[in-house]
């Protein structure tokens, strides 16, 4: 290759180390200069973050390769090409594993990636990830000059560094500790990762790390499995708190005795059972954060003691008459309506709130988009490596069931489906394959099917216009619903599940029907 197309396609990039452009844009015209520089059908850029890939921009790959994290341990051709300080090309009849094998976009058929090579990417001397090409055709890179790869892959290592520069000063603008702080945690474990790119998360990340600078009280909503802990654990990440430990209690789980005891500890002889001193959650929080997740089920009688503590900062261990100080800052979730359950008297004005400092509603999945693929592509490689497959993907039909379902269990629901479909499909094979493809009917979304009594009929009724069809809609479900609770008298727990509902949405529906 001559010096002019290599020279051709680095100008721009240098016009761009200039130009304030956001992170996503600068990797996106990194790869398309790439591209047409060494002509191939996909190209990736990856961030090292501790043992793992985080594709950080790819071209000519499936948008849920985005939500990958590949595992370096597990992918032998990765290891590789971090091994070696240069260019690396892979014979096309080698027998390791491809971990884009499936992925190549616009592909219905499995076909395998047949040439593939890679270069790493160094930042102040450090391997900070990887540049990777791949093609169809075992010959495409015969005439490649090694050599140009390596000159690009210097200029996209100064593209990375002058991103992260920018960053840092944004970073170190708003608060320099606790941002910086953040953004380290922010690239540990995996757990603790938002991943989306719609315009519903961005805005949920900006305000967790406003929020997590801060030390107010937050009250997360939102519907059942949407992520509320998640929320909790980045702010607490983000704030200058993180050095200490986040504790957390779901207070659902255990009934008000032994929520007090969870709470504020205990002394021996407290109650039966009580052989020992215990320290409760709010002691071993201090310093850091207590996290209440479904704080709608606490009494009326728990609440008003959780008020003192937050007013004063001083406990009491059950059976002790001594005060015990904290400094706890509380994060608190629930899917249920507080302010509704204020006003019907279920819950303590006061103490709702004490507890909405800064309230923070956390996207329902069917809000966030094309979010549901990159999440699939993250639950797709846990699967495929917990399976031992070489690619797991999803066919072009089982991307579109998942665009168009609504997700009533959101992005728990998301993650159970996806592990369960993978299990059935392996299942289904004769023998192991090397790429397996969940079709729309491994998946099995459909709508959900509410069982009704072989006794009883519901009658549809019939809808002349768009005021009558929601009339209509509403009077369907409520004789459904209506049908459940005669068949459960009393039994919105049993009703629920019957229903196929999480037993919160059902009492909003409820409520909405008149029938509470």
């Amino acid at each position: 290759m001559t010096a002019k197309p290599l020279l051709t396609a680095l100008l721009p990039l240098v016009s761009d180390l200039s130009r304030d452009l956001p992170e996503q844009e600068r990797y996106r015209r990194l790869l398309q200069a790439l591209r047409t520089l060494l002509p191939c059908d996909a190209t990736a850029l990856l961030r090292l973050e501790g043992d793992a890939l985080v594709p950080l921009a790819v071209d000519g790959l499936s948008t849920d390769t985005l939500g990958r994290r590949f595992k370096v341990s597990e992918h032998p051709r990765f290891e590789i090409l971090l091994a070696n300080p240069g260019p690396t090309r892979f014979d096309a009849d080698t027998t390791l594993p491809d971990p884009y094998d499936g992925l190549v976009e616009g592909l219905h058929e499995d076909l395998h990636v047949h040439d593939c090579l890679g270069c790493p990417l160094f930042v102040d001397e450090l391997p900070w990830g990887l540049l990777t090409l791949d093609a169809l055709d075992p010959q495409r890179f015969d005439s490649l000059d090694l050599d140009a790869l390596e000159a690009f892959a210097s200029m996209a290592a100064a593209t990375v560094t002058v991103a992260q520069r920018i960053d840092h000063l944004a970073l170190r603008a708003e608060n320099e500790h606790q941002r910086a702080e953040f953004y380290r945690q922010a690239n540990g474990p995996l757990a603790r990762e938002m991943i989306g790119q719609s315009p519903a998360l961005k805005r949920l990340v900006a305000e967790t790390q406003l929020v997590g600078s801060s030390d107010l009280t937050v009250l997360i909503t939102g519907e059942t499995g949407v992520g509320k802990e998640l929320v909790a654990q980045a702010i607490h990440q983000a704030s200058s708190r993180a050095g200490h430990p986040m504790i957390s209690l779901n207070c659902a789980a255990l009934p008000d005795t032994l929520v007090e005891s969870e709470l504020f500890g205990h002394v021996r002889g407290a109650f039966t059972g009580a052989t020992s001193e215990r320290r409760g959650k709010f002691e071993l929080a201090n310093g850091g954060t207590l996290f209440l997740d479904e704080v709608g089920e606490l009494s009326l009688t728990v609440q008003a003691k959780l008020l003192r503590v937050l007013q004063s900062g001083q406990l009491q261990r059950l059976g002790s008459d001594r005060e015990h100080r904290v400094d706890v800052r509380l994060i608190a979730a629930t899917n249920r309506d507080l302010a509704e359950e204020v006003r019907e008297g279920r819950y303590r004005a006061d103490f709702y709130h004490r507890l909405s400092v800064y309230p923070l509603l956390v996207p329902p999945l069917r809000e966030r988009g094309a979010d549901v693929l990159l999440l699939s592509g993250f639950f797709l490689e846990q699967n495929r490596s917990r399976l031992g497959l070489n690619s797991l993907r999803l066919s072009s039909d089982a991307q579109q069931a998942l665009l168009a379902y609504p997700w009533p269990g959101n992005v728990r629901e998301l993650e159970h489906l996806i592990g369960r479909a993978a299990l059935k499909a392996l299942g289904q094979q004769g023998k192991r394959p090397p790429i397996l493809t969940l079709s729309a009917r491994d998946l099995g979304l459909r709508p959900r099917e509410v069982p009704v009594a072989a006794d009883e009929s519901v009658d549809l009724p019939v809808a002349t216009g768009d005021a009558d069809l929601r009339q209509a809609t509403d009077a369907f479900q409520r004789r459904l619903v209506e049908a459940s609770l005669a068949r459960h008298p009393g039994n919105w727990a049993a009703a629920a599940r019957e229903l196929g509902l999480d037993r919160a949405n059902l009492n909003r529906l409820a409520k909405r029907l008149g029938l509470k």
